[in-house]
């Protein structure tokens, strides 16, 4: 576990602590999809809806871990001309509210250098990123620069991930250690999904907590999920294209308030 918890990495580990139902509800956003403005709006209504972090994703050409619907809103949000800098902006309106996890591709990090760019995130109030192109063996540099900067880097595990690999990213999690659900992109699934393995083999191998993500479409999905382990349950193409169908309306926003806070009674347990 990490010896080092700044600020933002607190800021996580206390969302965790005092999450109001079974697991940790964090939605994902994907920052200026439909713009910078209405992204906005939506990552406002995750907080009244019920969010205890949220994820927010930086629009790339080149995905590696998103599916089709995330893909699709990337793209129009790039489109759009959106940038980094404008996603950041973003965080730093959305962070006051609700701690942010930026997720974004290893390019964009190393493009402006770890120390440059965990600098302007914190900055920004972030509180922590995921990189999932970046291997454990490769991160060193980037977890310096985000232990420096208060921020914790969160690394990604599969259900395909070796044990000794297990337990080298886990020794390195900080905030959470982010757990993928299945082989594959993100995108919604049907049927219940057997994750309480998943869970139980990534919680043997790190001390924070472990979110899952990847394939977590409906309340009772999210609830099956803290069910069978997980300390929080990430939420992403189901609200993504939630926006995306909305948009033509202009309603994104009470749209995705609904469903986010469906989501938080079902890990609640309220009806």
């Amino acid at each position: 576990m990490s010896a080092t918890v700044g600020a933002g990495a607190q800021r996580i580990a206390d969302a965790f602590a005092g999450a109001a139902g079974r697991a940790a509800l964090m939605p994902y956003l994907m920052g200026g999809f439909p713009d910078l403005a209405r992204s906005k709006a939506v990552g406002e209504a995750y907080a009244d809806g019920g969010a205890d972090l949220v994820e927010l994703g930086v629009p790339f050409s080149d995905p590696l871990a998103d599916g089709p619907v995330i893909h699709a809103a990337g793209t129009a949000a790039l489109k759009a001309g959106v940038r980094t800098d404008g996603v950041l902006e973003l965080c730093e309106a959305l962070a006051p509210r609700v701690p942010v996890v930026l997720m974004c591709y290893a390019n964009l990090v190393l493009a402006r250098g770890p120390e440059a760019f965990a600098k302007r995130l914190a900055d920004a109030g972030g509180s922590g990123l995921i990189v999932p192109d970046l291997p454990v063996e490769e991160a060193p540099a980037v977890l310096e620069a985000c232990d420096a900067a208060g921020l914790a880097l969160v690394p990604l595990v599969a259900p395909t991930t070796p044990d000794d690999r297990l337990a080298l990213v886990g020794s390195r999690a900080r905030g959470f250690l982010y757990t993928v659900s299945v082989t594959g992109t993100t995108g919604e699934r049907s049927g219940d999904q057997d994750v309480a393995a998943v869970l139980a083999r990534a919680k043997a191998h790190t001390d924070v907590p472990v979110a899952l993500g990847f394939g977590i479409g409906t309340p009772a999905q999210a609830r099956a999920a803290a069910d069978a382990g997980a300390d929080g349950v990430i939420i992403g193409s189901r609200l993504v294209r939630a926006v995306a169908e909305a948009a033509p309306s202009g309603d994104e926003a009470r749209a995705v308030r609904d469903l986010v806070a469906g989501f938080a009674r079902a890990l609640r347990d309220e009806p």
